[in-house]
């Protein structure tokens, strides 16, 4: 299982590589609202003050984690970049259109 910080952590650092490719692109694409559809496993530990854990369930593992319960859960995004008023944009290739 993966901590739910780490799988956010790891799509920010994604869409910051490919806002860095976009630069000087002439095809862009604006990126809009990201959904992500997870299965999650909730873990508390039995101390006071203690917090809940998100854990993302690999794919192929919910069996193993029969003693947890595993819940689906929708996140909506919506990337903005720090300190500018502006939608960010990303990469893509279009062979087809480049000259």
């Amino acid at each position: 299982m993966i901590e739910l910080t780490s799988v956010i952590r790891d799509l920010r650092e994604e869409l910051g590589r490919a806002i860095v490719a976009a630069e000087g692109e002439s095809l862009r694409f604006e990126l809009g609202a990201i959904e992500l559809e997870l299965s999650v496993a909730l873990e508390r530990s039995g101390q006071a003050g203690a917090k809940v854990r998100f854990w993302v369930v690999e794919s192929g593992a919910e069996a193993a984690v029969s003693s947890v319960s595993v819940q689906r859960i929708s996140l909506a995004l919506q990337p903005a970049l720090a300190g500018r008023n502006q939608q960010p944009f990303i990469s893509g290739r279009a062979d087809a259109y480049e000259q």
